[in-house]
């Protein structure tokens, strides 16, 4: 079985782009997670798994390479779980194939996946400094105030966001604040934050 995985951040992004010759595949599986939680922790990515673990998937393709994540040793480590199950990974944007036909591993692609791999993660990288730079300049400048005074929001509304709910759900089964963090997308403060909640609630 050859399947489609594509990946965006956040239930607005628009995955058409990532869905090229959709139709040459046996199935198309999504994602709309944060690229910071692990491969086969996310929705999709667990549903593949199951396909491996039932030996039905032959070949996995991925629009590119950031789609698995924009940290090297996280994409180093998806590909090396199913370079052991011998299931070949193709990027399709950057023409990369991690396994040559014969099931040996491609070197060639090995050293474009830890270049590009080592870009995305830079790319990360700037994106969180000139986020924390721009607050920092609007702050000197007297234009950032952080939350206006009076929009925080009741705990309903606040516990019945969709990632709270799935948070609520993996606390309740035992799951540590940054295992739920991880899982769910969230920064480990707000699952404080939740667990506070619950125990007002």
């Amino acid at each position: 079985m050859k399947v489609l995985y594509v990946r965006v951040s956040s239930e607005t992004q628009n995955t058409e782009r990532q869905r090229v010759n959709k139709d040459d595949f046996d199935l198309l599986i999504e994602d709309r997670v944060t690229g910071a939680i692990p491969f086969l922790e996310r929705p999709g990515g667990k549903k593949i798994k199951k396909l491996v673990d039932d030996g039905y998937l032959t070949e996995l393709n991925v629009w590119s390479i950031d789609r698995f994540s924009r940290d090297l040793k996280s994409i180093l480590e998806t590909i090396e779980y199913f370079d052991e199950k011998n299931i070949p990974i193709k990027f399709i944007n950057q023409g990369i194939q991690t396994l040559n036909e014969d099931g040996t591993k491609n070197h060639i692609a090995s050293l474009l996946i830890n270049i590009l791999g080592s870009i995305a993660q830079m790319e990360r990288s700037q994106i969180r400094e000139r986020q924390y730079e721009g607050i920092q300049l609007a702050k000197a400048r007297g234009v950032y105030k952080g939350r206006a005074n009076g929009t925080s929001e009741d705990t309903l509304t606040f516990l019945s966001k969709p990632k709270n709910k799935k948070a609520i759900d993996l606390i309740k089964k035992g799951y540590k604040n940054i295992e739920v963090s991880r899982i769910v997308g969230l920064h480990p403060n707000t699952i404080t934050k939740i667990r506070k909640k619950l125990e007002i609630c």
